[in-house]
């Protein structure tokens, strides 16, 4: 996958007025992102995955009065991660950027979780202080891909438990549509499945069968019926953001999101399974006033978001036991 030159940083980033930020915790293996936009964007969704941890979603479906949100929070940590998003609330709100009610304002700030406790201190997480600090972090410009943020205590292929899992991570990508229009994509990669090339479908990510020696196949695993065998507790998930700076409705948006969902297909098998949260947010900042077509932005979102995942495990590097695909697959491309 080649990025266009156009585009300085290849990155969420790429999108004029949003702001990624990062706050990782390697010692306990886990992290948070947030993803800032203080001009505000109009905000859509999309959950697949059948063991989500989110907050905040039913407002950005397009019956739902809140047309615009301030920030999107990814996060580790379970359930308990989502309290991330309440530091990202005070500090929006001490930027006076929010919904404005009455003479309140209350910044909308929509996130979601994966699940990392199987890795590093079980009983760690990120809480209101680690989003507050993400924000102070997040700015324009290069965004810092692999074992950090939200994907520090990703893993991916747990068909055969924590043991065989290889290290997951967070990676971005972006392209240019011609006449000022712009889709990028940031995902946290946690699945329970694997990470493939999408042209190809090599296996880049999975169950490990020894250093050097590859990657079982979880489809083939769970068809066998070999897959989860007395193992408790497996848990995944893929989170991400997907932003253009095109001009779309609400209902637009959150077709983008399903588009999204699509991406992670081409690149994550199986997703959205039992034991997957899979959800994405869309955000639209409509500062390009070219008209185009909601199609042509989606194709594209499925592109950004496969690419942004291999480039997730691709930039992982390895963490608390968990080896980096490149450690068992050295020839792996390097990005």
């Amino acid at each position: 996958m080649s990025h266009t030159p156009s585009l300085p940083y290849h990155a969420l980033t790429d999108v004029p007025g949003v702001l990624v930020g990062h706050w990782t915790d390697p010692q306990n293996a886990t992290g948070c992102t947030v993803v800032l936009v203080p001009k505000g964007a109009v905000g859509g969704v999309e959950v697949r995955g059948s063991a989500p941890g989110t907050r905040e979603t039913d407002l950005l479906r397009p019956l739902a009065l809140v047309q615009q949100v301030h920030g999107v929070v990814l996060a580790g940590g379970s359930a308990f991660g989502l309290a991330a998003a309440d530091g990202v609330m005070r500090w929006l709100g001490e930027q006076g950027i929010g919904f404005p009610a009455g003479q309140a304002i209350v910044p909308i700030v929509p996130a979601a979780i994966l699940f990392d406790r199987n890795i590093g201190n079980p009983k760690a997480y990120p809480g209101p202080e680690e989003g507050y600090r993400a924000c102070q972090e997040a700015r324009s410009g290069m965004v810092e891909e692999g074992s950090v943020g939200a994907g520090t205590g990703a893993t991916v292929g747990k068909a055969l438990g924590i043991a065989h899992a290889t290290k997951g991570g967070i990676g971005t990508a972006s392209m240019y549509l011609g006449e000022g229009v712009v889709v990028a994509a940031l995902v946290a990669v946690n699945a329970v499945g694997d990470v493939v090339d999408p042209p190809t479908g090599r296996i880049l990510a999975g169950p490990r069968r020894k250093m050097g020696d590859g990657f079982l196949s979880t489809v083939d695993l769970i068809l066998r019926g070999e897959a989860f065998p007395h193992i408790a507790g497996v848990r995944g998930t893929t989170i991400g953001v997907v932003a253009t700076n095109a001009r779309l409705t609400k209902e637009q948006v959150n077709k983008m999101a399903v588009y999204a969902q699509d991406g992670l297909v081409l690149a994550v098998r199986p997703c959205h399974t039992m034991r997957d949260g899979d959800c994405f947010f869309a955000l639209a900042t409509g500062e390009c006033p070219t008209e185009v077509d909601v199609d042509r932005v989606g194709v594209a979102v499925t592109r950004v978001v496969a690419e942004a995942v291999v480039r997730a495990v691709l930039k992982a590097t390895p963490l608390a036991g968990i080896p980096s695909a490149r450690q068992v697959l050295p020839d792996l491309p390097v990005l």
